[in-house]
């Protein structure tokens, strides 16, 4: 794993597969590290003849923490005051640029999952000529009607941070009973192993708060949707209570000729058995470059 500075900060990333191949970028959501893309995942895409490039958003993992910026008010921010926000959603895909351009990369295929996809979206909005093709995976345009939780996928999106690992544990089995796959449940023991090696690695718990006021106060990105014109594939599962599927169906909708790929049983979560058919997906549109 290495560090290199971009657009100001200290971005960790790694890589996988051959330099030689087409260079694709994997952006993780809401408080989530490089390593919450699985590594088997990870593999398939190699082996289909891309670089992958993961790496940590500000303010998650091993990259650059921002609390001396301080603690979003969420509840003002929701009301109209925007005062305590630390940074929105284009600052993040600034990062995601930048990154590309300190590797030395031109142009990437850019995938996004649930906030990765959002950012995913701002990136080519702002600076398409460093996207070859975009992959948007449980995630939505950011307008106020789409893409809502419910309210049980609300009140663990918001709950607490836990004060040590084993309550960390217990709440990312009880996030995955809320908002994982229905007709594909993960093992109890992968679950507290993903989430064990998250907290021991980096629990950044005001980090994901920043992300997440970032989330509220960015604006709508459907306009700008609207003049995309690389290839678009927009894939989401119709079992989400996290980022409903009516956010897949706006992202969609939003993109000239972007391609639906909707999932049955699928919550907002990557389990094992869908991988091939995601990545059959995010290859196919690269190919359509």
């Amino acid at each position: 794993m290495t560090e290199v500075r971009a657009n100001g900060l200290g971005i960790y990333y790694e890589t996988v597969g051959d330099p030689a191949d087409p260079p694709l970028l994997l952006i993780m959501g809401l408080g989530a590290q490089l390593i919450d893309w699985p590594a088997g995942f990870v593999e398939q895409l190699a082996g289909r003849g891309f670089h992958v490039i993961l790496f940590d958003n500000r303010d998650a993992g091993l990259s650059t923490a921002l609390d001396d910026l301080g603690l979003p008010d969420i509840p003002a921010i929701i009301g109209g005051d925007p005062s305590s926000v630390a940074y929105l959603l284009s600052d993040l895909a600034a990062d995601a640029a930048d990154l590309l351009k300190a590797l030395g990369i031109d142009r990437a295929h850019v995938v996004g999952a649930s906030m990765g996809g959002m950012i995913a979206q701002q990136l080519v909005i702002d600076r398409p000529d460093v996207v070859a093709s975009l992959a948007s995976i449980m995630s939505t345009t950011g307008a106020r009607g789409v893409g809502r939780p419910t309210p049980a996928a609300q009140a663990v999106l918001l709950r607490p941070p836990a004060a040590d690992r084993a309550e960390a544990i217990a709440n990312g089995i009880e996030t995955a009973r809320v908002i994982g796959s229905p007709a594909y449940p993960a093992p109890r023991a992968d679950i507290e192993r993903r989430v064990g090696a998250k907290y021991d690695r980096g629990y950044r718990p005001a980090g994901t708060l920043r992300q997440y006021a970032a989330i509220i106060a960015s604006p709508d990105r459907t306009e700008g949707l609207r003049d995309v014109a690389v290839p678009a594939v927009v894939i989401h599962g119709e079992a989400d209570p996290l980022v409903p599927m009516s956010g897949g169906l706006a992202t969609a909708e939003a993109i000239p000729g972007a391609e639906l790929v909707l999932i049955p049983g699928m919550g907002h979560d990557l389990p094992v058995q869908l991988w091939t058919q995601v990545v059959d997906a995010i290859a196919a549109n690269a190919a359509r470059r």
